[in-house]
């Protein structure tokens, strides 16, 4: 089973209440098990919502709010969904693909904290979640392959 960000198969959870139709993904499942999810709602937050960036470890909003709690509890509860939802199915966790640049998903490149669309290394909230345990992580920019 692959984890997928639920805005790439059209769920209006992004923070400005939009989503991140990506076909590839979308053929994707098709073809493989997935589980979409979106770590922020899960936390709590809703669609719209101020944007987040990760500013010292910490999700912040724009507003200055911290927002971090609901982001690691959105992470905790996605990933305890998916694993309970792999086993029912008697599956692995294959791995995740989920959105760039994004305080909760990004992998490897996430946005730099100053709401300025830069960028720094780095990984998101639920993503670091999914590292500590064992689970490969790529983009919508990857390739499909960098994953199974």
């Amino acid at each position: 089973m692959v984890i997928i960000s639920a805005c790439f198969l059209g769920d209006n959870c992004k923070y400005d209440g939009g989503n991140n139709y990506t076909e590839w993904i979308a053929d994707f499942t098709k073809t493989h098990s997935c589980f979409p999810v979106c770590p922020e709602m899960a936390g709590g937050l809703s669609a719209p919502r101020p944007p987040a960036e990760i500013i010292d470890g910490r999700a912040v909003n724009r507003d200055g709010i911290d927002v971090t709690e609901a982001f690691e509890q959105g992470a905790a509860l996605v990933w305890e969904a998916a694993r309970k939802k792999a086993s029912e199915l008697g599956e692995e966790i294959e791995g995740a693909i989920l959105k760039a640049k994004s305080p909760s998903c990004g992998s490897k490149v996430i946005y730099d904290g100053t709401f300025s669309h830069k960028t720094v290394q780095g990984d998101g909230i639920f993503v670091q979640l999914l590292k500590k345990n064992g689970i490969n992580v790529i983009s919508e920019n990857d390739h499909k392959e960098d994953l199974l």
